[in-house]
């Protein structure tokens, strides 16, 4: 009989591994004909993108992960790879060997296949006599197959601002069969003086700049164990390459097209070579398309949104705005584009999943900031692209009316929403459920409430709850309710917080509206 992995004997790994990467001396070893005289497994491991046969695991080469390359050689160099059914690795199901090579990165992405479904699974990578952090693989249950599960999700991790605290409770979760990353996993700032930790470099534009920045946040232990303990989905939103960019419109308005697609075109290179996916082979890595779909046996489909490349550009000159202005009723913009819009209606359609799961990075159901009379609203967010709104709704109305649940990040904040067919009128049907995430750290502490959360809250009915802390969501997912659980920590800006549930909400499906537990 196969012995499951046992949970407590993965967590003292853990503990080892941080251990080791946070403060004792370097004790790799390793064959002299593999050219590495150091620990090239800096940066951790990581799984991604399961199915019901297989996941992507991960990791990229960097003995001194700051430097150009990552301190390789430059040349290419074999590693081998390992699937168990155990953390001893003494029932190996699946093996095999890829070349990590400088053009990458030295990042490897290993597409595994051939396991059984619904399974808990250990992987590592080897180069000669030494071998990588083991890092835990979580396949999907067959299609059709009715499973509960448990997911959390995350967003924006700002390195300066704050410490990953929340990773770590999140690591040593009692179960967690899933997290789903929601953009901003690295920013593109330049360093700060005052801040709780500090950027390397000065802004990054380049490939080599944004492989580093990348390098710097994954050296958090805390990180790295959040990774490990469990497989991830993710997308991206603006940091990844350029504060709230739109398609080829960057920050910096007067930086041209052709400087914005190189721009792009590096840090996406650089998200793909550090994240644990499974995307098409990119033709032109400025136009590399992540969105994807993935199901979770009957129980729950995930279509994974790109809400950056293909969007028109924020009306008004972006910012918070009084509307009506400018473009902002313009029929013709779109979010996610003509094509992605097309693809996720005819997901929504024709999955046979009993929850239809949006993850996608920035708020759906529109928040007027201006207590009173009139209405302000933000043009970066959904809210900047009414007609694009209602595209989305009569979609989730037509398709999968109160089966729809919107898992967001972006804002640095915590809401609940209640999604409408329309939000310029009261007393509109509700059609769905939006949880929206805080950040891992970035905005530093935060509050318990914003200052003007008690004014506005009148003029948003669908909004039912706000907390401005730091920390993820948990989420237990059954086939007829989903449970929404805010896990907060009080403070990131020095170690050692602890982590409590700030509130919990239950949306089941089938049946409209969102019940605080």
């Amino acid at each position: 009989m196969t012995r499951s992995i046992e949970r407590r004997d993965f967590l003292a790994e853990l503990g080892a591994l941080a251990y080791l990467t946070t403060g004792a001396p370097n004790v790799w070893r390793i064959s002299s004909t593999a050219r590495i005289q150091s620990d090239p497994f800096t940066l951790g491991v990581a799984s991604g993108d399961p199915t019901a046969t297989g996941a992507v695991i991960w990791t990229r080469l960097a003995p001194q992960p700051l430097e150009p390359d990552g301190g390789m050689s430059g040349q290419r160099i074999n590693v081998d790879w390992q699937v168990a059914e155990d953390e001893q690795f003494g029932r190996i199901v699946q093996r095999g060997r890829v070349a990590a090579v400088p053009e990458l990165g030295f990042s490897l992405h290993v597409d595994v296949s051939g396991l059984q479904g619904d399974r808990w699974y250990c992987y590592r990578f080897m180069i000669g006599n030494g071998a990588s952090p083991v890092g835990r693989l979580r396949t999907a249950p067959a299609a059709g197959a009715q499973a509960a599960m448990t997911m959390a999700f995350v967003s924006c991790q700002h390195w300066e601002q704050g410490l990953y605290t929340a990773y770590d409770h999140l690591s040593k979760e009692d179960r967690l069969d899933l997290v789903a990353h929601l953009g901003d996993y690295i920013y593109e700032y330049g360093p700060i003086e005052g801040r709780t930790r500090r950027y390397a470099s000065t802004e990054v534009r380049t490939l080599d700049q944004y492989r580093a920045r990348y390098a710097q946040t994954k050296s958090d232990a805390f990180l790295r164990a959040a990774h490990a303990r469990a497989p991830w989905i993710v997308t991206w939103d603006d940091h990844e390459v350029d504060n709230n960019y739109a398609n080829l419109v960057g920050e910096n308005v007067m930086e041209s097209e052709e400087q914005m697609r190189l721009r792009r075109a590096a840090g996406y290179q650089a998200w793909w070579e550090h994240m644990p996916v499974r995307v098409p082979r990119a033709r032109n890595w400025a136009d590399l398309n992540i969105t994807k779909r993935l199901d979770w046996g009957a129980l729950a489909s995930f279509h994974v949104l790109d809400t950056r490349q293909y969007r028109s550009d924020q009306p008004c000159a972006d910012g918070i705005k009084d509307t009506p202005c400018g473009e902002w009723g313009n029929a013709a913009h779109t979010l996610l584009g003509a094509e992605q819009e097309r693809w996720l209606d005819a997901g929504l359609s024709g999955s046979p999943a009993g929850w239809q799961v949006l993850a996608q990075q920035i708020r759906v159901a529109p928040y007027d900031e201006k207590p009173g009379a009139g209405e302000r609203y933000s043009m970066d967010q959904w809210s900047g692209y009414p007609a694009a709104i209602g595209r989305l709704m009569a979609s989730i109305n037509q398709r999968a009316r109160n089966r729809t649940v919107v898992i967001t990040g972006d804002i640095h904040s915590n809401w609940v929403n209640e999604l409408r067919t329309r939000y310029d009128r009261p007393g509109m049907p509700v059609i769905g459920a939006e949880f929206v995430g805080t950040s891992i750290s970035s905005g530093g502490d935060g509050t318990d409430e914003f200052d003007n959360w008690n004014e506005t809250r009148v003029g948003n009915p669908f909004c039912k709850w706000h907390n401005n802390r730091r920390g993820y969501v948990m989420n237990a997912i059954g086939a007829d309710e989903w449970k929404a659980s805010y896990r907060v920590v009080p403070f990131v800006t020095r170690p050692g917080a602890p982590v409590q549930t700030a509130a919990e909400f239950i949306t089941r499906k089938g049946r409209p509206g969102i019940e605080k537990v």
